[in-house]
C-alpha cells in the first residue's frame, strides 16, 4: 500500500468524522426521536413498559388509561383547568344540566315540600361539537354504511385504522349519550360502572338483566332495549333519572364513562374478524375531543393528532389565586389545542428516559409513568426552604410544578378492637398518645423523600371543606406555634397514654407492656421502615408486632374486622367532601353492609351517619359547610386513624413548554400546553453538542505514528532517484 496515500487518510478520516457530528443537519446528531413529519407542534412524552390496557370508556378505570381517554372523549361535564377548589363546567353539555324532583308518581316537586323520589337530569349538548374523522362514518354514494361487512374475508386487508382510505363524520347527537349509558349496562361488556350505577340509574338493572339474556350475534344493537331513566328528547337533548337525592351524580357525568358513543362506532367495531385484529373500541377510541388517535402500539408509541373537527374552545381568562402571576394566564382567549399532536414513546429504564428529558427529547418529566421520584437525588436538593432543584437542572430553566393529589393515604385503627377500639374518653386518650408517637413528618422525610403533606383532617386540599391555616389544624396532636402547625410534644403522649391506663406503655393493673398490632402489605413496606415505626412508638414505651399478608390476604383481614391497625389510601372520585367523608359512615363498614364498604376502621357514631345522610342532599353553602365541619371534628375527638397524609408528586418542565398547572381530577388538560418550538430546537443544539476533541487528538496520534514511516519513505525514495541519475 502506498504509505503516502495512507498518511492522507489519517489526515481526512478524523476531519470527515468532525464534520459528520458538527454538521447543519436539522437538529442535533443524536435525537433519538425520528424527523418531524411537518412543521406543526409536536410534543414529546412517553409511556412505560405497561401500557394502557382498555381505551373503551365504558371498560376503562385506570388513571394512565383516562390520561389518552380524556383527550380523545368529551363528556357532558368537566372541569375548570386553573381554578381551586376544583370546579366543574360544563363541557359536551353548553350548559349545567336542568334538575328536577319527582315524588313516587313521577310528580315534580319542590324538594323541601314532599319526598324525593326521583331525580331528573335534562341536559343540553353545545351545537358545534361533531366527531373525528372515522372510516365508520364513511357513507357509500346510497347512503349505507361504507364499511360494513359480514364476511371475516371482505375486511381482511384492514389491518388498523389508517387502512381505510375513506372516512366520515357527523354531528354528536344527544342519542350517542344515551347509548354510551346503556353500554355501561351490558353485562357482556364488564363495565365497573354497572354494580355502582345500577344503584341509581332507572331501570338499569332490568335492561341489564334483558341484555344478558338476549341472543347475541356478531353485534347487539342496545338501542332496541329500552332503559326506563333515559329518554331522548331531541337530537340535542337528553334526560337521565336517577332515584332519590344524589347530588354528587353531575360529577359522574364528568367522567369518560358518560362520554358519548355512536351506535355506528358500536357497529363498525364489531364487523366479523375485526376483534382478532384489534380493531375495537378498546384499542382505538372514537370521540368528540381536542385529539384523535393515530397509532397505538404498546411495544413503540402512541400518537394523538389535533382533531380538524374539534368545536371553538379557549383558553380560560381567569384562574386561581396566584396563577397570573405564574404566567398561566398569558394565554387567556386562545383557541385549543396549541400543539397539533402528542407523541407517547415507550421507555422501559428510568435511566434512559430521564438521560432524554435532560437532554430536551422529552418535554416534561413524565405523564403515564409517574414523577420524578426514582431520580429524586439527582433532580433536587432538600435545603432549609424545602425541595429545590438541583444545580444542574437550574441551569437549564427547567421548572418544578408541584401535584398534591386529592387523595389521602392512612394507618387506621379498627374502633371494634378490645384494645384500641371504643369510644370512652381513655380510648381516645389511648389513639391520641399513639398519634403524637407517630411523628408523620419525620415519616414522609425519611421515606417519602417529603413528598407528601401530614393530614389533618379526612379531606385534601382541593376539595371544599379542607380548612388551611390555625383553624384548619388538629388540635389534639397539634400546637400552633410561630404560625404553623407543631406537633405535640413526647411528653404530652406519655401523659395520655398514662391517663389511658398504660403509664410508661404497661397496664396499670397487670403491668404487662402495650403490644400493639399492624397489618401491612409485604409488598408495600420495607425492613427499614418497620424498623422506624417500631423506634417511635418505643418512645412511650408500646410494643409494635407486624403481621405481612399479600393484598388478598390483607383485604379478607379488613372484609372480616380482623385488625387491629391496618393502611389504606383512598383517591378521589370527585372533588366533593362526600367522597372522603364516606370512608367513616358506618354503612360503609364490611361488617354492616356484608360488602366491599369503604369504612375499613368500622367507626360507628350515630351523630356522624345523621349529618352524613343530611349534608349528602345538600346543595353547597353554609348549612353544608357546617355540617362538614363537625363531622371532621368528631373525626379528630375520636382519632380514628393513627396518621394520614395527602400524596403529593413533583413534576418537571423544560423551559420551553407552558400551562403546566397539574388537575388532580381531570385528565383532560393536553389542549392546554403550549410549546416554544423554536426554544427547544435551540435549547436541544446547545445541551447536545458533540465533544470532538477526542476525534481529532485520535487523528493526530495516527498521524504522528505514521509520519516518520512516511518522511523515511519518501527520503528513500529521492535517494534511489538520484543514485539512477
Amino acid at each position: 500500500m502506498d504509505l503516502t496515500s495512507v498518511a492522507r487518510r489519517a489526515w481526512v478520516a478524523p476531519l470527515l468524522l468532525g464534520l459528520a457530528l458538527t454538521g447543519c443537519g436539522k437538529g442535533p446528531w443524536n435525537n433519538p426521536h425520528p424527523p418531524p413529519v411537518d412543521d406543526g407542534i409536536t410534543y414529546q412524552s412517553m409511556f412505560t413498559p405497561a401500557p394502557p390496557k382498555h381505551l373503551d370508556p365504558a371498560v376503562s378505570y385506570a388513571s394512565d388509561e383516562s390520561l389518552f381517554l380524556m383527550q380523545i372523549y368529551e363528556p357532558p361535564m368537566g372541569y375548570h383547568f386553573l381554578k381551586r377548589p376544583y370546579e366543574l363546567i360544563p363541557l359536551g353539555a353548553e350548559d349545567f344540566p336542568e334538575v328536577e324532583y319527582l315524588n313516587a308518581d313521577g310528580v315534580v316537586i319542590d324538594p323541601s315540600q314532599g319526598e324525593v323520589a326521583f331525580t331528573r337530569y335534562t341536559l343540553t349538548l353545545r351545537e358545534d361539537a361533531h366527531y373525528q374523522p372515522h372510516p365508520a362514518f364513511a357513507r357509500d354514494d346510497s347512503g349505507d354504511p361504507l364499511y360494513r361487512f359480514d364476511d371475516p374475508e371482505k375486511g381482511r386487508r384492514y389491518r388498523q385504522i389508517g387502512d381505510f382510505p375513506e372516512t366520515g363524520s357527523r354531528p354528536v347527537r344527544a342519542e350517542d349519550y344515551v347509548y354510551a349509558i346503556k353500554r355501561l349496562a351490558d353485562p357482556y361488556l364488564g363495565s365497573p360502572m354497572l354494580g355502582f350505577m345500577g344503584q341509581y340509574i332507572v331501570g338499569m338493572r332490568e335492561f341489564s338483566e334483558q341484555v344478558q339474556t338476549a341472543e347475541r350475534g356478531q353485534w347487539l344493537d342496545l338501542d332496541t332495549f329500552d332503559m326506563r331513566g333515559l329518554q331522548v328528547l331531541d337530537e340535542r337533548r337528553y334526560r337521565i333519572t336517577i332515584h332519590g337525592r344524589y347530588p354528587q351524580f353531575v360529577y359522574w357525568l364528568a367522567m369518560h364513562f358518560f362520554a358519548p358513543i355512536p351506535r355506528e362506532v358500536d357497529r363498525f367495531f364489531h364487523n366479523p374478524g375485526f376483534a382478532d385484529r384489534n380493531l375495537t373500541l378498546d384499542w382505538w377510541p372514537v370521540g368528540s375531543g381536542p385529539f384523535m388517535m393515530v397509532k397505538n402500539d404498546p411495544n413503540s408509541e402512541i400518537v394523538l393528532e389535533r382533531n380538524p373537527n374539534f368545536r371553538a374552545d379557549f383558553y380560560p381568562t381567569e384562574g386561581a389565586p396566584g396563577d397570573a402571576e405564574a404566567g398561566l394566564l398569558a394565554d387567556a382567549g386562545k383557541r385549543l389545542p396549541m400543539i397539533d399532536r402528542a407523541v407517547f414513546r415507550l421507555e422501559k429504564e428510568v435511566l434512559s428516559l430521564w438521560t432524554k428529558f435532560l437532554q430536551g427529547y422529552y418535554d416534561r418529566s413524565g405523564e403515564t409513568h409517574g414523577n420524578t421520584n426514582g431520580v429524586f437525588d439527582q433532580a433536587f436538593v432538600v435545603g432549609p426552604d424545602g425541595v429545590e432543584l438541583s444545580e444542574e437542572l437550574a441551569g437549564h430553566g427547567i421548572t418544578i410544578t408541584p401535584d398534591v393529589k386529592p387523595g389521602i393515604y392512612y394507618y387506621g385503627f379498627n374502633m371494634r378492637d378490645p384494645v384500641l377500639g371504643g369510644y370512652s374518653e381513655e380510648r381516645r386518650k389511648l389513639r391520641r398518645a399513639l398519634q403524637i408517637a407517630f411523628d408523620t413528618e419525620e415519616y414522609l422525610n425519611i421515606f417519602y423523600k417529603g413528598n407528601g403533606i401530614p393530614a389533618h383532617s379526612p379531606i385534601p386540599p382541593g376539595i371544599p371543606g379542607h380548612v388551611e391555616g390555625e383553624a384548619g389544624i388538629n388540635p389534639y396532636v397539634y400546637d400552633w406555634v410561630d404560625g404553623e402547625a407543631r406537633r405535640k410534644p413526647i411528653e404530652e403522649a406519655r401523659r395520655l397514654l398514662a391517663e389511658a391506663g398504660y403509664p410508661n406503655g404497661r397496664h396499670a393493673e397487670t403491668g404487662e407492656p402495650l403490644r400493639i398490632f399492624m397489618d401491612v402489605q409485604s409488598q408495600a413496606i420495607s425492613n427499614t421502615s418497620m424498623n422506624w415505626i417500631r423506634r417511635a412508638f418505643e418512645r412511650i414505651g408500646v410494643q409494635v408486632e407486624y403481621r405481612p399478608a399479600d393484598w388478598n390476604r390483607t383485604r379478607e383481614k379488613l372484609l372480616t374486622g380482623n385488625t387491629q391497625i391496618y393502611s389504606h389510601g383512598w383517591l378521589a372520585d370527585y372533588p366533593d367532601p362526600e367522597n372522603f367523608l364516606f370512608l367513616l359512615y358506618s354503612p360503609e363498614s364490611p361488617l354492616i353492609c356484608e360488602c366491599d364498604g369503604a369504612n375499613n376502621s368500622s367507626y360507628e357514631r350515630p351523630e356522624y351517619d345523621e349529618l352524613f345522610r343530611r349534608m349528602r342532599v345538600l346543595p353547597p353553602g353554609p348549612e353544608r359547610e357546617a355540617l362538614v365541619a363537625r363531622m371532621v371534628e368528631m373525626y379528630r375527638e375520636d382519632a380514628v386513624w393513627l396518621y394520614a397524609y395527602y400524596p403529593k408528586d413533583i413534576y418537571l418542565n423544560n423551559p420551553w413548554v407552558h400551562n403546566n398547572k397539574r388537575h388532580g381530577i381531570s385528565k383532560n388538560t393536553l389542549k392546554y400546553v403550549r410549546i416554544d418550538d423554536a426554544m427547544r430546537q435551540q435549547k436541544r443544539v446547545a445541551w447536545n453538542q458533540p465533544v470532538t476533541w477526542p476525534l481529532y487528538a485520535g487523528g493526530g496520534l495516527v498521524v504522528a505514528l505514521l509520519l516518520p514511516g512516511v518522511l523515511a519513505y519518501r527520503r528513500r525514495l529521492r535517494a534511489t532517484a538520484r543514485l539512477r541519475g
